[in-house]
């Protein structure tokens, strides 16, 4: 009998495993792909729609583009998983039965329990969020009653919040905008975490982009006019103005997946994955931001574009191999560097073969463009990677 594989999820985690498995399937599977979305978004440059919307076909790329005929593609949010009866459910109210399963559902963004971060912020997990921040920017700027320029806020210094602080900047020069961009972190240093070098080339070409950056103390509440940071028993919290409050400050697990039964972080909900992507389930695999992917002790893999790209390689294959009863590959993340835009300038930082260890001008920029331009030709077609190019 013919085995059932389905993967959750369109994201890049998702996409390129369903092109492994494809490239891999002798017919031993049937693939079915389930997704919100009938489109990938190359996520790691929605942040470019905050400044020009029209940027938004350029990084969509339709699943039919994607997948082979023989892969059936349906439509529909995710509701939950029962992994006795192995079966997903839908919002729709419809049902779909598998013998192996993936889940690449990606995350949720985080609140942390903060009063009025959700309420009030918005978020960027997908599309639609990218839109409503232009929106809502260019709105603020453009309010005639008022005399001061529009305030907006972006809470987290990591990769996303950077770079759309680096957006917000750049639609404000080009439109000669009326803003002024503030970028909030609640740890030491912009991009914490990482090497100081780094660190330190982003910091320069944010205030160069004139971004003002709050490090050291973290966001306490939210309102609806004000944001609160820091503050404590014998302290008063600074409080920020804002007219649009982005928040990228942390990723939890999606919440259709918290009555499956298998084993999951008890504080962000991610699923525990083995480095061959099994779960607790043996018939449930796990990647990208849904899952802790094991690397060692204590270690897991990061929740990156760069990581989701090279696992998606190995478990698409794994999930073939199951099917087949063969044994499982694993995988373990090779770091290639890191590459973050700030507006139309970039930086790299250990680059794979190249000598220089933090850099940024042209060279950054081309580099970051043509990863970009790489994983939309992996997963369509080289003329659509050079139709995107320019936008990347």
């Amino acid at each position: 009998m013919t085995a059932q594989v389905v993967v959750l999820g369109s994201g890049y985690a998702g996409a390129g495993a369903v092109k492994r498995f494809e490239d891999v399937n002798d017919g031993t599977a049937e693939l079915t792909w389930i997704s919100e979305h009938d489109y990938h978004l190359v996520l790691h440059e929605s942040h470019r729609v905050i400044r020009d919307t029209s940027v938004a076909p350029k990084i969509t790329i339709p699943v039919d583009e994607i997948k082979s005929p023989e892969t059936t593609f349906r439509q529909g949010r995710v509701t939950g998983v029962d992994v006795e009866d192995r079966r997903v459910e839908l919002e729709s109210g419809d049902a779909v039965d598998y013998d192996y399963l993936l889940v690449a559902l990606g995350s949720s963004t985080a609140f942390y329990g903060i009063e009025g971060l959700a309420e009030y912020a918005h978020t960027l997990k997908g599309l639609d969020d990218a839109r409503e921040m232009h929106e809502d920017v260019a709105a603020a700027a453009a309010d005639a009653t008022r005399s001061d320029p529009a305030q907006v806020v972006v809470g987290g210094a990591g990769l996303s919040g950077i770079q759309s602080a680096g957006e917000v900047a750049a639609y404000r020069d080009e439109h000669r905008a009326p803003i002024d961009v503030t970028l909030v972190e609640g740890l030491d240093e912009v991009f914490p975490g990482n090497d100081p070098e780094l660190q330190g080339a982003l910091r320069k070409h944010l205030v160069e982009a004139g971004v003002d950056i709050m490090c050291g103390e973290f966001v306490s509440m939210v309102d609806e006019d004000t944001i609160y940071v820091g503050g404590g028993e014998d302290e008063e919290p600074t409080e920020l103005d804002y007219d649009v409050f982005l928040w990228t400050g942390g990723i939890t697990g999606q919440p259709e997946l918290g009555d499956a039964n298998i084993d999951k972080d008890d504080r962000s909900n991610r699923v525990y994955a083995d480095q061959d992507f099994r779960t607790s389930d043996e018939r449930v695999f796990a990647i990208g931001d849904t899952a802790l992917i094991e690397q060692g002790p204590e270690e897991f893999a990061p929740p990156t574009a760069q990581a989701a790209w090279q696992a998606a390689e190995v478990a698409g294959e794994n999930l073939f191999r199951a099917a087949k009863g063969q044994s499982l590959r694993t995988w373990t993340y090779d770091d290639k560097g890191t590459l973050v835009s700030v507006g139309d300038e970039a930086v790299a930082h250990g680059v794979d073969v190249l000598p220089i260890n933090t850099f940024g001008g042209v060279g950054a920029e081309m580099l970051k463009k043509f990863v970009a331009a790489r994983w939309i030709a992996d997963v369509s077609s080289i003329g659509r990677a050079i139709d995107a190019w320019s936008d990347m």
